[in-house]
């Protein structure tokens, strides 16, 4: 009869089991990349399983024996960094061991933990090659510094800055308005990232969903551009001027669900029927494209972001907030929709954000406020037409039109119905 309490708790004995996993996992990684002869490497798969293992038993031994261990893990390291030092000055492995004792020690206190550090440091060790070239041959200084300013904006700034209303209305809040410049460069940076990962082959339907995550009208724009230049390229503009509407509600239904959960509650149902119509209008529009070899090299964005879009958006979003509290101060919910409606001629994400902001701050409901963001979208769109009009031409601007009423009326009616 098997007894548990002979090895311990069976929590115990699972960490153990999840200690010898990691040094198992590190450890074959480690050894195809071992060696032969005198440039051979000091640690394989045996001695990462018995590293782990120690670490583990060093745990349940109290600090003496993590200490005894992790001093003896940190002499072999060295040792073996100065036996292998000429040949490969690297210290990864010498890392991995000290690494290994650590998790397996964890494993024995947090188990879930443990195996998912463990899973990840293999990935990291095997995709050396991999993350060798991405760092010196694809990743630009332009994107490693854009990067650094994206992590810095997230990890630095946000935590730093206040969480708590500074006007009168009780809207502008500067945690809240600084979490919209990390959502905006972060969606950015991700479309940007889809761009450069999946190459040309995708065209100019990528370069219009990436663009617009920046801004739908600027890309509508742009295209209408393209257009005005090489016109065989009418189709293709137009489906690519349509992705962008598909990245717009998106982008749309994240900035409402970060300042307002209630109000995206409200809206889930019309902004998906919205989603749906304009990823439909931009693959038909993409049955009929031509692309004549032109790639997504020739649209692809400078960098991730431009942090002044993302800045000059944000300072856009609390202007239109105090003008919307205020607005609805005097003229109630007729004065909102009136608000929304100027403000989405610019930019119906900022129109949105100032809405939900009055919703997160209780002073108007979520159903009452579903209406004006439906006006922002119509007076969003009726902006997309013009800019269509006047920089691709007519007929650029009456084959773009339908796929931006089809975004609207579905919204419409989802709303209506609900």
């Amino acid at each position: 009869m098997f007894d548990a309490a002979m090895f311990g708790s069976f929590d115990a004995i699972y960490g153990l089991v999840v200690a010898l996993a990691i040094g198992l996992l590190i450890g074959i990684e480690r050894e195809r990349h071992k060696g032969e002869g005198d440039a051979r490497g000091a640690a394989g798969v045996r001695t990462f399983i018995l590293i782990a293992m120690g670490g583990a038993v060093a745990e349940r031994l109290g600090g003496v024996g993590l200490a005894v261990g992790g001093a003896f893990v940190a002499l072999a390291a060295l040792a073996a960094y100065r036996r292998t030092r000429r040949t490969d000055p690297g210290l990864t492995t010498e890392v991995a061991m000290m690494v290994a004792f650590l998790l397996g020690a964890l494993a024995m206190r947090e188990i879930a933990l443990a195996a998912g550090l463990g899973v990840a440091v293999a990935v990291v060790l095997a995709s050396k090659t991999r993350l060798h070239r991405f760092t010196v041959h694809t990743l630009t200084e332009q994107e490693m510094h854009d990067g650094l300013l994206l992590i810095a904006a997230a990890a630095i700034v946000l935590p730093l800055l206040p969480d708590r209303s500074l006007d009168p209305w009780g809207v502008v809040n500067p945690h809240t308005l600084w979490m919209l410049v990390v959502i905006v460069m972060g969606i950015q940076s991700a479309g940007y990232v889809a761009l450069r990962a999946l190459g040309p082959s995708t065209g100019l339907a990528l370069a219009g969903f990436a663009g617009g995550f920046v801004s739908s009208t600027a890309t509508i724009t742009a295209f209408g551009d393209r257009v005005r230049a090489t016109p065989s390229l009418l189709h293709g503009c137009v489906s690519a001027a349509l992705f962008s509407n598909v990245s717009t509600v998106l982008q749309l239904a994240a900035v409402i669900g970060a300042l307002s959960p209630n109000l995206l509650r409200a809206l889930a149902l019309p902004l998906f029927a919205a989603g749906l119509a304009a990823v439909a209008a931009a693959a038909l529009a993409r049955r009929r494209a031509v692309y004549d070899g032109v790639g997504a090299e020739h649209v692809a964005p400078g960098r991730p972001f431009e942090p002044r879009h993302a800045l000059s958006y944000v300072a856009i979003v609390a202007a239109i907030l105090l003008l919307a509290a205020i607005v609805h101060e005097r003229l109630g919910d007729a004065g909102l929709a009136a608000a929304a409606g100027v403000s989405g001629f610019a930019d119906v994400h900022a129109a949105a954000a100032s809405v939900a902001q009055l919703v997160a701050a209780s002073r108007v409901s979520a159903d009452a406020a579903a209406w004006p963001v439906l006006i922002a979208m119509i007076a969003n769109s009726l902006s997309k037409f013009g800019m269509a009009w006047l920089r691709g031409g007519r007929g650029y601007a009456l084959r773009v039109f339908p796929g931006l009423l089809a975004i609207v009326a579905a919204f419409a009616a989802a709303q209506w119905w609900r």
